[in-house]
């Protein structure tokens, strides 16, 4: 037996604010009922479905607006990691979603590490493009740059006169006499 309830917020994995829904007897009444999250569906909260639905559209629509605008933010923004190389120019380490994801952060975008999208770990010198998942399905995209932080020092080594290095010392033999 099922008992039909109307959720008042979204609930992960069942549905979505004014959603009307069937679900086992005591989850309703040990979870969602207690938790705020829905009310039984009668008659008379029936009514209240139209304002949970004008609710829902203007979240929505608010959710829409800011993604969008964040996602052209974000195609204006080139994020630059100085990361140690070796002299064939293999990256020691790699830059992933959580590298990202705190750089942004510095930049005021706060943007969760399970929205971004990398197939893989940037593990390259060069550009490369990525991409975001944002709310309301609305795809965003940026750049990130890794250079090698070892260039300035190997053209430094390079500029620098060499050192004449000091002879080896002999041992010396004592003197016969």
């Amino acid at each position: 037996m099922a008992v039909e309830v109307i959720l008042k917020k979204p609930v992960l994995g069942l549905g979505a604010e004014a959603d009307l829904v069937k679900v086992k007897p005591g989850y309703a009444r040990n979870y969602l009922l207690p938790q705020d999250l829905a009310v039984v569906a009668t008659a008379a909260t029936k009514k209240l479905v139209e304002e949970l639905k004008r609710r829902r559209a203007e979240r929505e629509a608010a959710e829409l607006n800011a993604a969008e605008e964040l996602a052209t933010a974000l195609k204006k923004v080139t994020i630059t990691f100085q990361v140690e190389t070796s002299r064939q120019d293999k990256v020691f380490g790699s830059i992933t979603t959580n590298d990202i994801a705190a750089r942004l952060e510095t930049l005021g975008h706060n943007i969760d590490k399970k929205k971004i999208v990398l197939p893989k770990p940037l593990k390259g010198l060069g550009e490369y493009e990525v991409h975001l998942h944002l709310p309301m399905n609305v795809q965003g995209k940026f750049k990130v740059v890794l250079e090698s932080a070892n260039k300035d020092a190997e053209a430094a080594e390079e500029e620098a006169p060499k050192k004449k290095g000091r002879k080896p010392r002999t041992a010396e033999k004592p003197a016969e006499a």
